[in-house]
């Protein structure tokens, strides 16, 4: 990231599956320009973030969970996290730590990361500007993202493994922001 670029704080919508390419994505908010960055993950990844927001808890932790215990063990907290660059299609990121550290990142995993610390994620606003896409709050997408969240409230880790919803069902509404 160039010095000095600006950097503006994203909420992290959740994951969706868009079903037509069989893909997920993970969905940054930027409330200011509401724009929606969408960012391609992987089913470990996903399952990280999703169980998070749902509030499950596994029975053993989990990768994103050990690296926030390792973090703690050394006395160090998790600042922010900052979505740095869009390079070839692929989202790169920094941990930011309370020892002025910066640790390479996938988007991803840091984003799984912030989530279970509490703390902020960012993004560069030229990446918001290039790659967020347009939302609209209408009364269909807005019963979408009720449907979401009770997806989010049913949905298991084991649930991205094979794809489906719980009951066989293809998770949600079309993710993308055309509808």
């Amino acid at each position: 990231m160039a010095h000095g670029e600006e950097l503006v704080t994203v909420e992290v919508v959740g994951v969706r599956q868009h079903v037509s390419a069989d893909e997920l994505v993970v969905l940054l908010f930027d409330p200011a320009s509401a724009l929606v960055v969408p960012i391609l993950v992987g089913p470990a990844e996903a399952s990280a973030i999703a169980t998070f927001q749902a509030g499950i808890v596994p029975p053993r932790p989990m990768t994103h969970d050990l690296i926030c215990s390792v973090l703690e063990a050394c006395g160090t907290e998790l600042v922010r996290v900052e979505i740095t660059s869009l390079i070839g299609g692929v989202f790169h990121a920094a941990l930011v730590l309370s020892n002025g550290a910066r640790v390479d990142s996938r988007a991803s995993d840091g984003i799984a990361v912030a989530l279970r610390t509490g703390c902020p994620v960012m993004c560069s606003a030229v990446i918001v500007a290039i790659a967020g896409v347009e939302v609209s709050a209408t009364g269909a997408e807005e019963h979408e993202v009720e449907e979401f969240r009770e997806f989010l409230e049913r949905v298991a880790p084991e649930d991205f493994e094979t794809g489906t919803e719980p009951g066989g069902e293809r998770p949600g509404p079309d993710p993308s922001p055309s509808g």
